[in-house]
């Protein structure tokens, strides 16, 4: 058992998918008081060894990162990431604007590739199979490996063509299998009993929130071994923001979710792991109760606590 698994498996049932944030306490050492040994060392662009827990056995993780940079031209955005990504967990990248948070997330299915001059340097890869090896299929890549972006982006079309978008562009003609694997990720979205009667209507006329689970539902349909959220919440109201934080508990059931967010609180709920990350670097990684009440750097303690960053 992985210590994420004991961590989980210690919390009563009514607290398991919840982290308590520490409250501040504006008595202790103001932040400029405290040395931050590992973000001077990064501000300096020296090498610095991040804070890893052990929580993931590389034979578990669907996604393993190591070493991996990435330049925009002559800038250096991402410096020697190296994460291990458990199955069936959901894990939060956290960090400044700026940190290379949306940069990795979108290194992992290769979406940076249509920026002119970047380039990459390390590896990783899903589900054992390379990412930027010779030779990799991007298209089929990305059936594997699914994505959400801030603002809902749904297809000007039926909410049916919508979901089953990428079973046909993978050659899927059959009606009956269409349908059922339609409803089978709609309801994996939780939205089937809202949308079962007016399939065929656009997507455009769901409102904002409907539409954020209509393409998670459309990214889960191909059932990828990976699902990445970039900030999935940061257009929305704070109900349809629960329902989907809700639903991100209940598909991690099934998927293995890597979520970009800028709300400690959101990370602190959904989350199983933490990863804080700053000016390209990673700084500390382990347990969300772990990062969020007993960090081992002052540096993670402080930004999730709103003391810094």
């Amino acid at each position: 058992m992985t210590s994420l698994d004991t961590n989980k498996a210690s919390m009563p049932p009514s607290q398991s998918n919840q982290v308590l944030l520490r409250p501040i306490d504006m008595t202790e050492r103001a932040p400029q008081a405290r040395r931050y040994e590992v973000i001077e060392a990064i501000r300096a662009n020296r090498e610095h060894t991040p804070s890893i827990h052990q929580i993931v056995d590389p034979k578990d993780s669907v996604l393993s990162i190591r070493s991996f940079s990435l330049w925009y031209s002559k800038s250096q955005a991402l410096h020697k990431v190296s994460l291990e990504i458990a199955r069936g967990r959901v894990t939060a990248l956290i960090g400044p604007s700026g940190c290379g948070k949306s940069t990795l997330l979108r290194s992992v299915n290769r979406l940076n590739d249509l920026i002119d001059g970047v380039r990459v340097d390390g590896s990783m890869n899903v589900s054992g199979q390379s990412v930027y090896g010779p030779g990799v299929d991007v298209i089929d890549l990305r059936k594997r490996v699914g994505m959400v972006f801030q603002k809902p982006n749904p297809f000007p079309t039926s909410i049916f063509e919508n979901v089953v978008y990428r079973l046909r562009i993978d050659g899927v003609r059959s009606r009956s299998t269409l349908r059922d694997a339609c409803e089978s990720a709609l309801r994996s979205a939780a939205l089937w009993d809202e949308v079962k009667d007016r399939l065929d209507q656009s997507a455009m006329g769901l409102s904002g929130g409907q539409q954020q689970r209509l393409c998670i539902a459309r990214a889960i349909v191909a059932d990828p071994a990976l699902l990445l959220l970039d900030e999935p919440c940061s257009a929305l109201d704070p109900i349809a923001t629960l329902r989907i934080e809700e639903l991100i508990r209940e598909i991690s059931r099934r998927y293995t979710v890597l979520i970009v967010t800028h709300n400690m609180q959101q990370a602190a709920r959904v989350s199983d792991a933490t990863a804080f990350m700053y000016l390209g670097r990673l700084v500390e990684y382990g347990p969300t109760r772990a990062i969020f009440q007993v960090p081992k750097l002052p540096e993670t303690e402080d930004y999730v606590s709103g003391r810094f960053g």
